[in-house]
């Protein structure tokens, strides 16, 4: 396990446009059927990451918080499930199951969206406003396994916020921490 931090995608990005297939429902799924409102969250998440561990719940709380007030979210896998055979279809499923994800886990098999996105760590999270432009990346919250700090999404939560309330982002964002994806040779 590498500590990596995120890329920082420049705000402003595009939502790069995607469509992979849901292990929940084995069905197809695009970046536009997700797309929420008042805008769209992306989680890079894999099964075996303990930093993923740690905040599932409260992703499960953010998304089941703000999904009522317009906005679409979603999470992907973009491990290589061959060498990480933990992080393949069936043990997402089994996970999205276990933890009850409120969002579609898709997974991104040829990596080609997790590239797009310049994702590098799990979890990596990205809010697009209501035109799929970037307006914030990086930490759930100050949290990570072992520093004693209480999970409670308050980075993200502040820029879902600042949505709704037509508040501007934060300029100092701070990049999220986790296991890098497990990238194919």
């Amino acid at each position: 396990m590498a500590l990596t931090p995120s890329t920082m995608l420049p705000l402003g990005t595009k939502a790069p446009d995607f469509t992979l297939l849901d292990t929940v429902t084995s069905k197809p799924v695009s970046l536009q059927q997700i797309q929420g409102e008042k805008g769209t969250v992306v989680f890079f998440l894999c099964n075996h990451c303990p930093y993923v561990k740690h905040v599932n719940a409260e992703l499960v709380r953010v998304c089941n918080d703000y999904r009522v007030t317009g906005f679409g979210f979603v999470a992907i896998s973009s491990n290589d499930a061959e060498a990480y055979p933990q992080d393949n279809p069936q043990k997402m499923w089994e996970t999205a199951r276990k933890e009850n994800y409120p969002f579609p886990y898709l997974y991104d098999e040829t990596q080609e969206v997790a590239k797009a996105y310049q994702a590098a760590c799990t979890p990596d999270i990205f809010l697009f406003d209501s035109d799929l432009k970037l307006i914030y990346r990086g930490q759930l919250d100050n949290s990570r396994p072992g520093n004693g700090i209480p999970v409670n999404g308050r980075d993200l939560r502040e820029a879902l916020d600042n949505v709704l309330n037509n508040n501007p982002q934060r300029e100092d964002q701070k990049p999220s921490m986790g296991c890098n994806i497990k990238w194919k040779d």
